[in-house]
């Protein structure tokens, strides 16, 4: 049996490779083979990384054996020797995996130098300015990317030269001061390691190989690969290039360069570069770069070399390029290409573009764009100058895109207040709850101390468009104090702060912010998406606002709309609180008969809103203790507006407290011991029905589901009242049209019995929040204080409120489909958990033949792209 092939040389691979050598040594690869001047190198791939992590952070002997031999094959394509002390090899070390991972290990240059090779390049280039400067570099490099030694203590050294002379600049250190830098250097890295700096070219290539291993994970890594969906087990590889040199003189320089400009996608070549320069200069900006056109005017023959190679890449790779470039004595290398990060707005110009230019098809230019890009087109965010002065003060998750900043408010109440003053405010909690709407919709953002990405806030946030950053454990808030420690600075009231919920980064004082253009591209590539895509898209709304706002979004209905957020509303908090303290059904009945003309007119609104779209209204879910208050000084006043004393309304609440209200009295099963609710609920959604179909001339065919439901027979007892109304009204209005009556599956024993509650069920609407909490046995509120360590410990590696768990959770889904189709086979299935959003799980959905997705609404234009996408990657009928 042939033995595992670990290290490939560039001449060995090429573009489809990509899952082995990683992004860049796959576009190494394929560069080398279109024949673009590439300096060579060989690629350790990503499978080594895993057997690396696997072996207990070993690199096993047969891995070090063929880097040893790529090595010796690499001396002899460049006719140079690794720590020869006449012509020796020096490379570069660079990570690479399969997409691009910002915090993953910074690339290591020079490799190679020691103290004998410095004077060969020395002799060689008859530049010892240059070989001192690379060696003192590498030692730089090495000692703070590989050995993670404090990179201030050599910045403090170069410091000290510097004020010793009176000099400014890097560039103005003599040959002299740049050999004392690397004996100074050499003297930090003993003392910091306890043994000398290593001398032996071969020991140094392992070290960095380790360190790239190593970098995979990372704590950095670890939560980009979270954020964004990458499985830890994709690994890293690891490029090993030789060196070209760009700071060799003036006919030598480095630069960057774009096929399209990726601000705005504009079809013209974009980049800067520095003349005598390497490519941490042009990053360090100790020298102005100049625009690439310049380089036409500078060298002719060079810069139409360049401008073919760079229309070479586009058309091959057909997207735009991101390249990195060197010229080493007037010859020009490519030392790297890939797909270029651009922002929102580029993004669908170049997809339009090159489907105009006939380089695309449509099905193709789909896939160019990142669902998440589409965010940043519907959202406010900051002004990219103002950003680089802000003083960041500390980081949660990033759980509702935008930006916002403000006062800090610290309760609801008075985030309503003071914007209702005109005030900008924040509102800053330690976590929030549904009695905090008002001030949560007056806020400009929200910040929680607790919380994950599918917490309550989150939740809303997302829901409503607006900021929020979740679980900035690093805050320390005093409600009672009025104030927010962090870093052991004080803000208070009148402090301002900004947070960027697409980062979860929170900055000190008002940082500016900018609206988003949106460009008839957008238009054109959704109108495509909307062409291509089988799975329909719905919102969770529970206002006409929201509704609305998903509508111009692109949403085909609401999948979701959630009955008990209407409650908290103040015209008619007070009649819900009246209705639980009730102890009789009478009193129930008088108390909701106040309620029903207002939920009448809410679903009157939503209706009239969605203009006919389907409408899925789910039955009041909430335990009922979450409509009245708990602090005593609340109860009180409470008391006093009900006519009650503070006893009895103390003893309605502790008799309503539940240990676990999760797993409480709620769903369905307040249906069941109180069906006045529900009869209510069913009246009101008829009778706007019937007044929007004799108003507007819209067919509303109203959809009622019954939420949490475990076991037929609820079902059943629940439907029976649910009809009973129906008619009743029906027949008060002698009207007759067709309803839907359906459930949400967030209970395993649901998913398994499927096929039994589709008798009753018209609609199967896979409630995923309640579900996975119900499958892993933890809530979601509770689980972002351990979750952490999960990840840290690599037991998850995803939230799994942020992505559906498709080996668990999804299996439900998938069986309680099966089963549901096999009694119902016209059955309509749908999702409406916070994953209703999250491209993987709707790819998912998908493929398991769903009929929709639902999601808040700013996540409507997301969801339609990644289920078309779906569509591309899975075609379904």
């Amino acid at each position: 049996m042939e033995s595992k092939k670990y290290v490939y040389l560039f001449k060995e691979g090429n573009a489809s490779m990509r899952n082995l050598l990683g992004g860049k040594g796959a576009n190494l690869a394929e560069m080398t083979n279109l024949g673009i001047p590439v300096p060579q190198g060989f690629t350790v791939t990503t499978e080594a990384c895993n057997r690396y992590h696997d072996d207990g952070g070993k690199i096993a002997p047969e891995i070090m054996e063929e880097i040893l031999e790529k090595l010796s094959q690499l001396e002899e394509i460049t006719g140079k020797k690794f720590g020869n002390n006449e012509d020796p090899l020096l490379v570069s070390v660079r990570s690479g995996a399969r997409v691009s991972m910002p915090g993953m290990m910074d690339t290591i240059l020079n490799l190679g130098m020691n103290d004998v090779s410095v004077q060969a390049v020395a002799k060689l280039t008859n530049n010892p300015r240059f070989a001192y400067d690379s060696y003192r570099r590498f030692i730089q490099m090495f000692s703070d990317v590989v050995m993670g030694i404090d990179k201030r203590l050599f910045e403090d050294k170069i410091d000290d030269i510097k004020q010793e002379k009176g000099i400014k600049y890097d560039n103005e250190l003599t040959t002299e001061d740049l050999q004392r830098l690397v004996s100074e250097f050499k003297e930090v890295y003993k003392k910091e390691q306890g043994v000398d700096f290593p001398q032996d070219p071969k020991d140094q290539l392992v070290e960095a190989i380790e360190a790239v291993f190593k970098s995979w994970d990372n704590p950095r890594a670890i939560v980009y690969r979270r954020l964004n969906d990458i499985p830890g087990t994709w690994g890293t590889a690891v490029n090993v290039q030789q060196m070209v040199f760009g700071n060799k003189g003036d006919t030598s320089g480095t630069g960057v360069a774009f096929s399209r400009n990726p601000a705005t996608g504009e079809k013209k070549i974009y980049g800067e570069y520095l003349m005598n320069a390497q490519g941490e200069d042009v990053v360090a900006g100790i020298r102005t770069p100049q625009p690439i056109a310049k380089l036409a005017g500078q060298n002719p023959t060079l810069y139409k070399q360049f401008e073919g190679i760079v229309n070479t890449l586009e058309n091959h790779y057909k997207d735009m390029q991101d390249m990195e470039f060197t010229i080493e004595e007037g010859k020009l290398y490519f030392l790297q290409t890939r797909n270029g990060k651009r922002t929102a707005q580029a993004a669908l110009k170049v997809a339009t573009d090159l489907v105009d230019e006939g380089m695309l098809t449509k099905e193709e230019a789909i896939l160019k764009v990142e669902p998440k890009q589409l965010d940043s087109l519907l959202h406010p965010t900051f002004s990219a100058e103002d950003l680089k002065k802000a003083e960041l003060i500390a980081k949660g998750l990033p759980a509702s895109p935008g930006a916002a900043c403000g006062k800090i408010a610290f309760t609801a109440d008075e985030a309503k207040e003071r914007a209702n003053n005109g005030e900008k405010v924040v509102l800053v909690r330690l976590e929030t709850s549904p009695e905090d709407i008002e001030g949560m919709i007056a806020a400009q953002g929200i910040l929680t101390v607790r919380g994950g990405m599918t917490s309550h806030a989150a939740v809303v946030a997302r829901g409503m468009g607006t900021c929020c950053v979740a679980g900035c454990g690093e805050l320390r808030v005093s409600d009672e104090k009025r104030t927010v420690e962090v870093n052991g600075k004080v803000y208070g009231a009148e402090d301002w702060i900004s947070i960027d919920g697409s980062t979860g980064n929170v900055y000190a004082g008002a940082v500016k912010t900018v609206l988003p253009e949106i460009s008839g591209h957008f238009a054109t590539f959704m109108s495509w998406a909307d062409k291509i895509r089988k799975l329909q898209v719905r919102t969770n709304a529970d206002t006409p606002r929201d509704a609305k706002q998903a509508v111009t979004f692109g949403a085909e209905g609401v999948g979701l709309c959630r009955t008990e957020h209407m409650f908290f509303a103040e015209d008619r908090i007070k009649a819900v609180r009246e209705m639980i303290v009730s102890k009789t059904v009478e009193q129930r009945e008088k108390a909701l008969a106040k309620i029903l003309p207002m939920q009448k007119q809410d679903f009157i609104g939503i209706y009239e809103a969605l203009e006919g779209r389907p409408v899925t209204i789910r039955f009041l879910d909430p335990p009922l203790h979450e409509f009245l208050p708990t602090a005593e000084e609340d109860i009180r006043n409470l008391a006093a507006e009900m006519n009650l004393t503070f006893d009895e309304l103390k003893a309605t609440i502790d008799e309503l407290h539940e240990f676990n209200p999760m797993m409480g009295h709620r769903g369905c099963r307040l249906a069941v011991s109180y069906p006045e609710i529900a009869k209510m609920q069913t009246r009101a959604v008829i009778e706007a029905a019937i007044d929007v179909r004799n108003n507007k001339g819209y067919n509303i065919i109203p959809e009622i589901m019954i939420p949490l439901v475990g076991e037929i027979k609820e079902l059943q007892y629940v439907k029976k009242k649910v009809v009973d109304t129906v008619n009743e009204v029906m027949k008060e209005n002698n009207v007759k049209f067709d309803y839907h009556i359906g459930t949400m599956i967030e209970i395993p024993r649901a998913a398994i019995t499927a096929d039994e509650i589709a008798k009753e069920a018209e609609f199967f609407s896979f409630g995923t929040n309640d579900l996975t909490q119900m499958t892993f046995g933890f809530s979601r509120d509770d689980a972002a204080k351990f979750l952490k360590d999960y990840y840290e410990k690599k037991i998850y590696e995803q939230d799994p409120f942020a992505k559906l768990d498709q080996k668990g959770v999804g299996q439900l889904i998938k069986i309680a489909a099966e089963k549901g189709r096999t009694t119902r086979p016209d059955i309509h299935l749908g999702i409406c958990g916070e994953h209703g959003g999250d491209p993987s799980s709707i790819e998912f959905c998908h493929r398991i033949g769903l009929n929709y997705v639902s999601c808040s609404p700013f996540r409507v234009p997301a969801a339609r792209l990644a289920a078309a996408q779906a569509q591309v990657n899975f075609p379904r009928e």
